[in-house]
Order: C-alpha cells, then structure tokens, then sequence
C-alpha cells in the first residue's frame, strides 16, 4: 500500500507537468512561428520479485516473473516543428518559411539565435529587425527613400528607389537548418540557441540543400491544433483524477489495515 501511494503520487506529479506543457501551448495559439512542445514521459524501476525465466519446478518456469513498478516521471518536453499555417498580411517585410529552416538573428550580445517568427521590421538605421531590434543576420539596411522592398522565394531583398524604376538589391536572406532542431534550446521570446544536441546551424539559400523558401507578405502561425490540446488537457485531468483516487483508496486500505492490529 505503501508503493501505490508513491507510484500514485509520481503520476499525479506527471500529469502537472503534462497540463503546463498544454496551457503553455494554448497560451501560445495565435504566437507567430510557435512550435508546439509535448511532455515525454518514461516509466521508473521495476522491483523484481520473479525474474521471468525463472524455474517454478523441475521442468518448469515462470513465463512471466513477477515485478512491480514504481511509477513515471517526465524525461523531456520536445519540440514539434511541423509546418503551421500561413496566414496572408500583405505587409512587405512580413516573411514566411515554407519548409525546414530558421531566421539567423544577432542578439545582443553578438551571439546568433534563431527564430520562425517572421514579422520582421526596420529600425531607425534601416536596419531589418525582430520586433525587439535584433538585426537578422547577415545584416540587410533599406536605403532611407525607398519605394518599395521586395523579397524573393531564394531570399534576395531588392529596393526601389524614389524616381528609379529598376529595383536595386541591397542585400540577401539566408536561413539556418539543423540536423535535430528538436535539441534547439528555447530563450523566449520567439528565439532559440544551438546546442550539441542540436549540432550546428547549416546556414544556405532558402530553396537550396533543403532549405525552405521564403513567402513575402505572410507570416507562418502556431502549430498549435486547440482542440488537440483540449483533448489532452481533459486526459490530464482524468489521468490525475484516477491518480488521487488510487492515493485515497491506498489510504483506506492502510486505516483498515491498521485498525485490525
């Protein structure tokens, strides 16, 4: 009675965690660029009372042995990059990526970081940047008196300049792919950091050696499906239900236990 109050209590644990996982990825519905994250889980140490295989007699054995567990724990939140839906703005430096690949950033600190997220903007130099003025990298500035930016499906940026007619390029996109971004690490605010489980960033032309193209005027969405996460969250709360309710019939068991010494 004493393991199924702690196997219990490792799955109630358990499932706290999968509802934070959940109302992290609703919170995160209309987030342009979210990828959704899902809660890992892996089952503890088994007891072995009967090892299967063991002799039950002369010619026998136990086909099965005897062990009990002693519950769950969570072992990672992974990340799901599958395509989200793109939504059209219109808005000429609003980019989306049609396949695999990330937008290289500089952040503050000079380091590089990587983001799905592109509602992009200018700065007061021209500069294209995040929403919080990290500038993408390799840095593409619009020349103060420009008409008009373009940006093609490969990532070149081109402008055209006031009493000009032929666009002029000022600068070239490029994205970044990893061999498992599944091991990229998440800092917030719609960026990520390499990490040795993520390998490092393959930085090529978008639509080359399988790096996405780029859709100007669109923004890529969450891939978050909210009725996915409903149903996950009633599992959740189910799972923990039948959890408590296994902590209280263990309670019982043990007052009767005790009450017949």
């Amino acid at each position: 009675m004493f393991r199924s109050l702690n196997t219990a209590a490792t799955g109630m644990a358990a499932q706290e965690t999968e509802l934070e996982g959940i109302s992290n990825n609703i919170a995160n519905a209309n987030t342009t660029g979210y990828k959704k994250q899902r809660v890992d889980f892996q089952d503890l140490l088994y007891q072995t009372i009967v090892a299967p295989g063991t002799p039950t007699g002369t010619t026998t054995m136990s086909p099965d042995g005897l062990q009990l567990g002693s519950g769950v724990r969570v072992v990672g939140t992974s990340r799901q990059f599958g395509q989200g839906s793109i939504t059209t703005t219109n808005n000429p430096l609003d980019l989306a990526i049609e396949g695999n690949g990330f937008f290289a950033v500089q952040q503050a600190d000079g380091t590089p970081a990587y983001t799905r997220a592109g509602n992009l903007q200018t700065d007061g130099q021209g500069r294209i940047t995040t929403p919080e003025g990290l500038p993408v990298d390799p840095p593409i500035t619009i020349p103060a008196g420009s008409t008009s930016v373009s940006i093609s499906a490969n990532g070149i940026v081109t402008a055209t300049m006031s009493a000009q007619t032929t666009p002029v390029e000022i600068g070239r996109l490029t994205t970044a792919t990893f061999i498992n971004p599944a091991g990229l690490q998440a800092t917030g605010h719609n960026l990520f950091v390499a990490t040795d489980a993520s390998g490092q960033a393959n930085i090529g032309e978008p639509g080359q050696d399988g790096h996405g193209t780029l859709l100007q005027g669109s923004l890529e969405q969450a891939n978050v499906d909210i009725v996915e996460e409903m149903i996950g969250m009633i599992s959740a709360q189910r799972a923990y239900e039948m959890n408590s309710k296994v902590v209280t019939s263990a309670d019982e068991m043990l007052k009767a236990a005790t009450q017949l010494q």
